[in-house]
């Protein structure tokens, strides 16, 4: 994805093409590109009013299972999900295959959002680079050209989750 000077909204299938993987597409014979993902788990947690925060880490182990079965569904895709604070065992044993988990090593504000941005900027190289936040600060600290993908619209649309 070409740098656009700003960050890039993207619609409920999170690219501009209709496919996403490396695999051919289709009958089109068109080859597909395949998306590189880092999610603000805390994020995407906070955009749903499901009483997570009566239990943040089984929300975050609850999250993590969703998306490592979605990571099934998008074999080629790689996925980094990021979580604020200290690791936690029934989340960090989701991770494998194509998901990464990672947890904001500093016990401050924006600690994971911290991270976020050093590994955006680590891989930025890569023409399909997506973030999924609905952190305006976040978004205001990522480089020029990065897709952002809402939290809400990933949670609905890709995750099958309510608000």
């Amino acid at each position: 994805m070409a740098s656009t000077g700003s960050p890039q909204e993207l619609g409920a299938f999170g690219t501009v093409g209709a496919c996403v993987s490396s695999k051919m597409c289709g009958s089109t014979g068109a080859e597909v590109r395949s998306v590189r993902w880092i999610i603000d788990g805390n994020n995407v947690m906070g955009a749903g009013a499901d009483g997570w925060w009566n239990d943040p880490a089984g929300a975050a182990a609850e999250l993590t299972q969703r998306i490592a079965l979605w990571c099934r569904k998008h074999e080629s895709d790689r996925v980094l999900l990021v979580f604020d604070g200290r690791p936690v065992a029934q989340v960090a044993v989701l991770a494998g295959g194509n998901l990464e988990v990672e947890f904001a090593p500093a016990r401050k504000r924006d600690a994971a959002d911290d991270l976020i941005v050093t590994r955006v900027e680590e891989l930025f190289v890569e023409p399909e680079l997506t973030v999924v936040t609905s952190d305006k600060g976040l978004v205001g600290r990522l480089p020029p050209g990065v897709a952002v993908r809402s939290s809400g619209s990933f949670r609905r649309a890709e995750l099958a989750l309510g608000r």
